[in-house]
Order: structure tokens, then sequence, then C-alpha cells
């Protein structure tokens, strides 16, 4: 009897194993065809990218996973995930490997650094970072950008006026520590933390903060709302290094076929105006990558 149980738990974990290893495969591209499905990895909370109130998902992000899908003639289901503390740990998690509480991996992940650099970064013994994935497809490139009220500050020139104006910054953001760190300290007592980029526009706007910094495509987006006395700045960010970036999507490495195939309706929806106007209906300034001008 003891030796039936110990084969039955044996069975049992053999089982769970099995069940989770298959909710942590992605697909290839002839099998998402096959089965009339693709699963995009979409971040939550992240407006005007992809958020989801009342069980409605909408935003950039949305809209473009909804055009792959509509292209490849395949429904969308979205896989709907949270920031990790790195890129690095989002793709492990989200597309080859799966969190440890949730093995379920995406067939496509959205809002995906595309730089040959970092998709060739090594560790310290020499091993590529993202051996794993295959990165493509850049669709905007990001920045970022201040927003101020016009009352409280007549322009925005330079970053050393916030030696005497309050600004307002997302917590443990990039612009956190820029502000904290730059110009020898000078701006970090002007520096006021926010939960959310949100959080920092919504106190300028009630005269807690003079001005906000975050990602330019949140800023606009929130500033579209706003009256006049909003505007945006036209500074550039001293030592703040890479002033610009692009933004694209990912696959498991070995299904490139995949990748090519979506890489080619990104193309066409930038080519043909299709992506510029999912930004304009959603309020956002778009930048096109360089990556799609005539060399």
């Amino acid at each position: 009897m003891l030796r039936l149980k110990k084969h039955a738990l044996v069975a049992l974990t053999l089982l769970c194993w099995l069940l989770l290893s298959h909710q942590a495969t992605a697909r290839s591209f002839d099998d998402i065809i096959e089965s009339q499905e693709i699963v995009v990895a979409v971040y939550r909370d992240f407006l005007p990218f992809s958020t989801n109130e009342n069980g409605i998902a909408s935003g950039i992000d949305i809209d473009v996973a909804t055009t792959i899908a509509n292209k490849l003639g395949v429904k969308l289901r979205l896989h709907w995930v949270s920031a990790d503390e790195n890129v690095e740990g989002d793709l492990r998690n989200n597309l080859w490997k799966g969190h440890f509480l949730n093995r379920t991996v995406a067939d496509l992940m959205l809002r995906v650094p595309y730089d040959r650099k970092y998709s060739q970064l090594r560790d310290d013994i020499g091993e590529l970072v993202h051996d794993r994935v295959h990165m493509f497809g850049p669709y905007h490139t990001e920045s970022w950008q201040i927003i101020f009220n016009s009352k409280k500050i007549d322009d925005v020139t330079t970053m050393a006026m916030f030696q005497y104006h309050d600004i307002g910054v997302e917590i443990d953001s990039v612009p956190d520590f820029y502000l904290s760190t730059a110009f020898a300290g000078r701006l970090r007592e002007r520096a006021k933390h926010f939960a959310t980029t949100k959080a920092a526009v919504d106190a300028m706007v009630t005269s807690k903060v003079d001005a906000a910094m975050g990602l330019r495509s949140q800023i606009t987006h929130y500033q579209q709302p706003l009256s006049d006395q909003f505007k945006l700045a036209s500074n550039a960010f001293p030592m703040l290094g890479r002033q610009q970036w692009d933004i694209g999507m990912a696959v498991r490495d070995e299904y490139r076929q995949l990748g090519y195939a979506v890489g080619d309706v990104v193309s066409e929806m930038v080519g043909n105006g299709e992506m510029a106007a999912i930004f304009k209906r959603h309020h956002t300034y778009y930048q096109k990558s360089q990556y799609y001008d005539p060399q």
C-alpha cells in the first residue's frame, strides 16, 4: 500500500510538472495559425498603452495587438503582466520561462526596448543575456518630457531652473534618479516624489509642484485634457545619458518566423500611417523610429 501511494505521488508530481511545462511553452508561428489565436503580453495599468477598466481593455498597445491579430487572421488573447525589477525579468517571466507563481507565457510581448547593443548584451562570463529572445519591430521612439505650469514658470530653457521650482516625478524612476544625482545633487531638494507620473501631473495641476517629468508618451497623453496654462518644455537633459530610445517587440528566439510575420505587419502600419493614427487616437505624441528611414 505504501509503495502504491509513493507511485501515485510520483505520478501526480510528474503530471503537475508536465502541465506547468506545457503552460510555460510559447508557440511557433504555425501553431498560432493552426490554433487561430495569438497570446500577446501587455503591461497592466500603463496608460496610454494598456489598461483594463471594468473588463474593457484599451490603449495604444491594445490597438496594435488587435491589428496584428487581425492581419494574421487569428483571435487575440491578452496576457496582462506587471513590471519586474528590469526588462530581463519581464522577458523571462512572460516570454520564455514563466513566473514561478504562474507558468503561463505569451507568444509575443510588446513594449520591449529595441537596441542592437542591448540585445547583444553579455554577462560577466561573456554569455548573451538575451539569448532566449528575439527583439524586433520598433514601433515608436520614446524620450523624456517636462510639462510645466506657465503661471509659475515662464519657460523651461535649462534644468538649472529646478533649483528654484518644485518638480514632480514618479518615485524610483529614471527622472527621479536623474533629478536626485545630476548637477552635484543641486536639484535633489526640489524633486517631489509621487506613486505615478499621473499623480505628479495632478500635483502640478493643483499647484503642489510647478512642473512634472516623465515619459513623453505619458506626459503628452495627460496634457491633452488640460488648459493651455500647462505647456511642454523643449529643453534637453544634460548628463541623463540616452535621450531617445526605440520601443519594439519580442518573441522567443526559436520562433523568429513569428517575429518576421509580425515585423511585416508593423512595418506596414508604420508605412501607411496606421501607427501614427493609433497614437493620435490616444492623444499621445508619436515619433517614428529611424529604423524605417531610407539608408
